[in-house]
């Protein structure tokens, strides 16, 4: 496993229910916000996810690079480690990202509610070894199936109205007001909420 006392964790993104999850496992890591322009080449969900998890964490491990000085001394048997994650929910093949306005919030939601649907979260692992030189990349990613009570369009409407939506994928939070309405899930409830803590603790393992 990562020897994490000679490791500086950075985080990818400024996603407060990612933050909470990392700081629960008891990680200590910075926030530096990936600013690529996401690019999906992929179909299948699980390959999306991993991608544009990738991508998020490349653009950071690039930024990082391009600002180390290393000639000092200081980074001397250091690595640094990138975590980049993407989450998607996905129904009938449709895949929804996070809505943009009032009608993609009401649509998303209206077409999940009163069925299950599948949540993926691809997370990108990059480790740099700063006596090694060596890069190692490392992604995967987990699928939880959400089941929903029927909705009505007065609760989706009401929901909506409090602004929950419009940061999280599919429309809704699992771990806020909305969850009156989720009837069951199969899988991991962390994934749900943004990142799957658990089984990110134990990919670190198969990391050199």
């Amino acid at each position: 496993m990562i020897n994490l006392d000679k490791t500086k964790i950075i985080l990818a993104s400024q996603s407060p229910r990612r933050c909470e999850l990392m700081k629960q496992a008891g990680f200590e890591f910075e926030i530096i916000k990936s600013e690529v322009d996401e690019k999906i080449t992929k179909s299948i969900p699980s390959d999306i996810v991993k991608e544009l998890s990738l991508q998020k964490a490349d653009d950071v491990f690039n930024k990082l690079m391009s600002h180390i000085d290393f000639s000092l001394m200081a980074f001397e048997d250091l690595s640094f480690l990138v975590i980049g994650a993407d989450t998607i929910v996905t129904k009938n093949g449709k895949i929804m990202g996070k809505p943009k306005n009032f009608e993609e919030a009401f649509s998303m939601i209206k077409s999940i509610q009163d069925a299950t649907h599948e949540v993926y979260t691809g997370v990108t692992l990059i480790k740099y070894d700063f006596n090694t030189k060596h890069k190692e990349i490392h992604s995967f990613f987990e699928s939880t199936d959400v089941t929903l009570y029927p909705m009505t369009d007065l609760e989706i409407s009401s929901y909506i109205s409090t602004g929950d939506c419009y940061d999280k994928a599919g429309g809704y939070g699992i771990q806020g007001q909305f969850a009156v309405y989720v009837k069951g899930i199969n899988g991991d409830y962390n994934n749900v909420v943004g990142l799957p803590i658990a089984r990110l603790y134990h990919e670190l393992n198969l990391m050199k």
